[in-house]
């Protein structure tokens, strides 16, 4: 039997009949449709689901009386899958991630923090990323410009500084303190400590700006006068917009 909740006027209502665990509830997460048993959506007694579902507590349903979550829908599944089988998904790991710590279902998200994608992320990569001085800062800067630099155009240019080593800032600092070198505007990344390469962290710099939507690459930038000190530390990041 296929149980829908009872649409009060104002949407909001308690699950206090919603008692026993066999029965099947209708789920409307961001326009997807799922059916499941109240016993495994409180299988985790912590989780948001499970107090959804507690006794009075206060729910939305939507214009069919199904329980209404608020929430990307594509991903539910995964979600749901895990609280039948204790199967972990093997794809879109990242976004279940974010779905499991959005309900709170904490074996899930410690197995997807474990799984080698998550642990490389927020272990290996985020943590070096802390290590570079203002990474986010300059990131939203890059894309600031990139913006100011699109009007009337197909593809905007910005150009970074990747300096390693304190040595690299040096000569980087010299060439923009001299009379000659080019006025266009620079972000700089850097120096860091840890032994990821200039490439490792152009790659982050590409891959966090594609994660915002924008389609870029980067090249060694071809220095004038001035600049051509430290050409080597110098690159340019293109974005194409159409």
């Amino acid at each position: 039997m296929s149980l829908r909740i009872r649409k009060l006027p104002s949407t909001r209502q308690t699950c206090g009949s919603l008692q026993k665990s066999s029965e099947v509830l209708n789920l409307n997460v961001g326009g997807e449709i799922y059916a499941t048993t109240l016993s495994t959506l409180r299988k985790y007694p912590g989780s948001r689901l499970a107090e959804m579902c507690c006794p009075h507590a206060k729910v939305t349903t939507d214009s069919k009386g199904r329980l209404f979550i608020d929430r990307e829908g594509t991903y539910f599944k995964y979600v749901l899958e895990f609280l039948r089988s204790e199967r972990p998904p093997t794809q879109f790991v990242q976004e279940v991630y974010r779905e499991a710590l959005f309900y709170n279902i904490e074996p899930l998200v410690e197995l997807l923090k474990n799984s080698p994608e998550m642990y490389g992320e927020l272990i290996a990569r985020q943590q070096f990323l802390a290590e570079v001085p203002n990474y986010w800062e300059n990131i939203e800067v890059v894309m600031h410009l990139a913006r100011a630099d699109s009007v009337a155009a197909r593809q905007s240019r910005v150009i970074v500084c990747v300096v390693k080593n304190k040595e690299d800032e040096r000569k980087y600092l010299e060439a923009v303190n001299d009379p000659d070198s080019c006025k266009d505007p620079v972000v700089k990344f850097g120096p860091w400590k840890p032994s990821p390469t200039v490439s490792d962290l152009l790659y982050c710099i590409k891959l966090d700006v594609e994660n915002r939507g924008h389609k870029v690459s980067y090249q060694p930038y071809k220095a004038g006068k001035g600049l051509l000190k430290c050409c080597h530390s110098l690159y340019e990041l293109v974005f194409t917009w159409w």
